[in-house]
């Protein structure tokens, strides 16, 4: 990988630390010897030792939230690849800030807030509330040539992590990743097929709902994008330069800076999935700081998830991106701190867990 403005972003890259083994393995013994059958709690004790590693803590408390949400235009569009006009982006950009979309709902419903950035929506609007880190007004057409240059996409990166220092500096103890951006399951269909050589068909969905002619048209513009942009597949900043979008490239930043800060960070759909094993792929260690939320219900999320050899949280059949499944899992996080908080321990309950030691030998229950 080149480094443009690589005296910041080959330093986040390069300083993040793996997950805390030996908190991990107490907050193991911990589970154990909770007043439970073992490994009954089965994702929530996954969750309790992930954390664990993360803060070198055993116990945790999951009380300042907030998603990430990254808004940028996609020059794509022009292909007919969207079901939505482009214009959408700025009005559900603007309608992040009143509560009014999807994910906007749930945050408030779990307590959670919402930082929402302009990465490059084509507009010149100044939105109130809206952090403006706007690069240019949308990508270029990836069909016709790359999205960005190769400076232009290490500088959306670095701000992803950029608003993680801020939320670091505000002292949120979790954070998830959103997007909002028309015509952004094309850029990241393209760029799943780039780092996974997957095959096209498995990868590409039909987004927020297209016709079955635009449908067929928009493989056909990935398999062509793919094709001309001379993309360079052992570097993840080359592909996403090339076939991304400002917001894939700022979500990438934002998995970074989570992992580089050592805060939790919990993977939203498809398209936040695919930032996430972006990001995995420019730095493996970045994985030991992913939280999953919810199984999208578009066709690549399930290759991305392979990739990163992680597992779904729940399955509600969602595809609305934006980070919507973000609030969602922060309270099952909730959850899983408080079994591992609260909960008696056999000595506590006064149980006699000698009963256990057979079971204690055998491998099938370990998390």
């Amino acid at each position: 990988m080149r480094f443009e403005n690589k005296d910041s972003l080959k330093k986040f890259i390069n300083d993040i630390k793996p997950a805390n083994k030996k908190a991990c393995k107490l907050a193991k013994e911990r589970l154990d010897s909770l007043a439970k059958p073992l490994g009954s709690l089965g994702k929530l004790e996954e969750i309790s030792i992930k954390l664990a590693g993360i803060t070198g803590n055993v116990k945790n408390s999951i009380n300042k939230k907030c998603i990430i949400i990254m808004c940028s235009d996609n020059g794509v569009v022009e292909e007919g690849v969207a079901s939505a006009p482009q214009y959408v982006t700025l009005a559900q950009t603007i309608n992040f800030t009143k509560g009014l979309t999807g994910v906007a709902v749930l945050a408030k419903e779990s307590n959670s807030d919402l930082i929402v950035v302009d990465i490059g929506i084509n507009s010149d609007k100044e939105i109130p509330k809206v952090y403006n880190r706007k690069i240019r007004k949308g990508t270029s057409n990836i069909a016709k040539g790359p999205a960005m240059s190769y400076e232009e996409c290490v500088n959306a990166i670095n701000i992803g992590i950029e608003m993680v220092g801020k939320v670091k500096g505000k002292k949120y103890d979790i954070i998830g990743v959103g997007e909002m951006g028309i015509g952004n399951t094309t850029t990241s269909s393209a760029v799943l097929i780039a780092l996974t050589n997957c095959v096209l068909e498995k990868a590409v969905g039909k987004g927020g709902g297209v016709t079955k002619e635009a449908f067929e048209k928009k493989k056909v513009v990935i398999k062509t994008a793919l094709e001309i942009n001379n993309i360079d597949i052992k570097d993840p900043i080359d592909i996403i330069s090339k076939v991304g979008g400002f917001d894939i490239a700022a979500m990438v930043g934002v998995f970074i800076g989570a992992a580089y800060y050592q805060i939790p960070v919990v993977v939203d759909g498809f398209i936040s999935a695919v930032a996430a094993l972006a990001a995995v792929k420019i730095n493996p260690l970045v994985r030991d700081y992913l939280i999953t939320s919810h199984c999208s219900k578009e066709i690549g999320y399930n290759i991305a998830l392979d990739e990163l050899k992680l597992d779904s949280m729940v399955n509600l059949d969602m595809r609305l991106g934006e980070g919507s499944g973000c609030p969602i899992a922060f309270s099952i996080v909730q959850y899983a701190c408080a079994m591992m908080n609260n909960m008696a321990t056999f000595a506590e309950a006064e149980i006699d867990n000698g009963y256990l030691d057979t079971v204690r030998s055998e491998d099938d229950y370990i998390v």
